[in-house]
């Protein structure tokens, strides 16, 4: 069997015991002019995410499911002085997906930061036993199937250049069958990271989870106890961290309120 680096899978809580000291002493990367892909970036999390990077000089390329989605975003970031590209596709729609990605790999630019924020969440179902198949696919076709894409695709490119952040979004969400697809999508992805992240550290790539937490967003409802805002500025944790941290989940609103 190969052997892979000693770098595991840790929970939030065994990360660091005080999120106060892990605030103050957290060492940041420059990710000034360095290139991030936000997938789902149109509204909502992805926005805010967006408009948290550009903050710290991150040039951005959008994506949405068509490009009128992020033009006002767009114009809008590239008022705090970066770059900004724009991207579509269907994340249900593998050709989409891979045209996408062949483009940007063709055309430019060199990605260093992948964000996979976009996901669907297609019904709550109190018949929890009779979830339609086909929603179960395209649950998994876009939460985690196309999210898995990105990251083969556009992973060797970090690796090469030595340099890497990859967040995957996941979800807290749990005892809830009426959720089926959506939640078994995002346990992949949290299995995804676990099986991944200790191939790519030694590579100079972190990869690691990020849970916003529940807010009111399209996909959250108006319901939810947290305003979108709210992940900010802990979503950026996982981007920002510099020390080596690896298939760590992050939770956004342990730094909610509060400054990197």
């Amino acid at each position: 069997m190969k052997e892979v680096s000693s770098v595991a899978m840790v929970s939030d809580s065994d990360f660091i015991a005080n999120r106060e000291e892990q605030r103050e002493f957290m060492q940041k990367a420059n990710i000034n002019g360095k290139w991030a892909l936000i997938t789902g970036a149109s509204r909502g999390i992805g926005r805010q995410i967006s408009m948290g990077l550009a903050d710290y000089g991150c040039n951005l390329v959008l994506h949405s499911r068509d490009l009128s989605h992020t033009d006002q975003l767009a114009e809008e970031l590239r008022g705090k002085g970066i770059e900004v590209r724009q991207v579509s596709a269907e994340l249900s729609d593998p050709e989409q997906v891979e045209a996408m990605l062949d483009s940007l790999l063709s055309a430019g630019p060199a990605i260093d930061i992948v964000y996979n924020n976009a996901a669907i969440q297609i019904g709550y179902h109190e018949n929890w036993l009779n979830v339609p198949s086909e929603e179960i696919r395209i649950s998994f076709e876009v939460n985690c199937t196309s999210l898995i894409r990105i990251c083969n695709k556009l992973m060797p490119g970090m690796i090469e250049r030595g340099w890497g952040r990859v967040v995957n979004v996941t979800s807290g969400v749990k005892d809830q069958p009426q959720l089926t697809a959506y939640a078994v999508s995002k346990a992949a992805v949290d299995k995804y990271v676990a099986d991944t992240a200790a191939h790519l550290q030694p590579k100079g790539v972190l990869m690691n989870l990020m849970d916003p937490g529940w807010l009111r967003t399209d996909l959250g409802g108006p319901n939810a106890p947290g305003s979108v805002e709210s992940v900010i500025p802990g979503a950026l944790v996982p981007v920002l961290i510099d020390d080596g941290s690896a298939g760590v989940l992050f939770h956004a609103q342990d730094w909610a309120g509060k400054q990197l």
